[in-house]
């Protein structure tokens, strides 16, 4: 009798997780509201994927990425990293951890120390973890990682200043490849860089992976660039997750109408392919008086009464297609329909 195979556990896994911070009027005055900066969200991430998070700027992606990184404290939820449960370890307590779950920042020009040399810069994680305790090994292990991200093993002695910022980003990839992490957290990492440099990072990023076996949690803003990387997408808004799925149909069959407004504002070159764009109103609401119900009802075309008082959890439309909506979804994009004409500046920042 055959056994059915058993489902790989996640190597990363998140449920309904919160982060709120505090807002206070004066230096000494007691806290008077919260930011929902991330208000719920669960997902999951297995060894060597990648899973895209996309949504507007202010949604909560960069900080949902730092919580999970455990830069800042979660309000409330529950981390999993290799089955542990790493939602309050302190810093001694994350130290073996860090090893495995290394951050890439989106800043390449504020992210590395100044006043350091770039050996100085990959060498202190070998340090702290103790990988290469005799010179020479520590030595060599910079020379290949400086190769390894396709840098001159000879520019280890140089400072941050000297090198562009696509240079920088890659010093900072180098620094986190040096411990052999299991997870990559990439909080937007080349938005600030020029544009003919993204795709050699978006590149550099691919091959690592294929060579190392490494996961990605990818946060971007730019969904061509997301949709190259990542094998999942998850859209955020307000702090949540509102469509999470394989990245094919979300770009090609989005469900959530955030989504369908997301993917009409896409650029196309093909006249066949292009589609209705869906302007939404208004602004994204505040996360310190986020709406009742669905986050998104103040915006959505399609809101009703129930939407306004009932907030919707993710629900498994089809196959691995989640979903937080309390209407029937269906696909609405059409590539045979004209884009509208005269589009109002600022309507949606995707």
């Amino acid at each position: 009798m055959k056994t059915a195979p058993s489902i790989p556990s996640p190597l990363l896994e998140v449920q309904d997780l919160k982060v709120h911070f505090p807002v206070r009027k004066g230096l000494f005055t007691k806290h008077q509201a919260y930011v929902h900066a991330v208000d719920g969200v669960s997902l999951s991430l297995q060894a060597g994927e990648t899973l895209g998070l996309v949504g507007e700027s202010g949604c909560g992606k960069s900080t949902l990425g730092r919580a999970i990184a455990r830069l800042v404290d979660a309000t409330s939820g529950v981390i999993r990293f290799s089955g542990d449960d790493i939602t309050s370890l302190g810093a001694s307590g994350m130290r073996p951890y860090r090893r495995h779950l290394q951050m890439i920042f989106q800043d390449p020009y504020g992210s590395l120390n100044p006043r350091m040399t770039v050996a100085q810069i990959i060498g202190e994680a070998l340090d702290i973890h103790r990988l290469a305790r005799q010179s020479a090994a520590r030595q060599r292990r910079i020379r290949e990682l400086l190769l390894a991200v396709g840098l001159d093993a000879d520019c280890q002695n140089r400072y941050p200043h000297e090198f562009s910022g696509g240079q920088r980003q890659r010093i900072g990839i180098a620094r986190a490849l040096a411990v052999h992490p299991k997870l990559l957290i990439c909080d937007e990492p080349i938005s600030a860089l020029d544009v003919s440099v993204q795709a050699q990072i978006i590149n550099l990023l691919a091959d690592l992976q294929t060579e190392h076996g490494i996961a990605y949690l990818f946060i971007a803003h730019d969904l061509a660039v997301v949709e190259h990387l990542s094998r999942r997408i998850a859209v955020m808004y307000l702090g949540r997750i509102m469509e999470l799925s394989d990245a094919r149909k979300i770009l090609h069959a989005p469900r959530h109408p955030y989504t369908q407004a997301l993917i009409s504002a896409l650029p196309t070159l093909d006249p066949a392919s292009r589609r209705q764009r869906i302007l939404l109103p208004g602004e994204i609401p505040s996360p310190i008086h986020p709406p009742t119900g669905c986050p998104f009802h103040p915006r959505c075309p399609r809101a009703e009464d129930r939407c306004r008082t009932e907030t919707p959890l993710l629900r498994e439309l089809d196959p691995n297609h989640w979903c937080a909506c309390h209407l029937p979804l269906e696909s609405s994009l059409r590539p045979d329909e004209p884009p509208q004409t005269n589009p109002a500046p600022g309507s949606l920042h995707g």
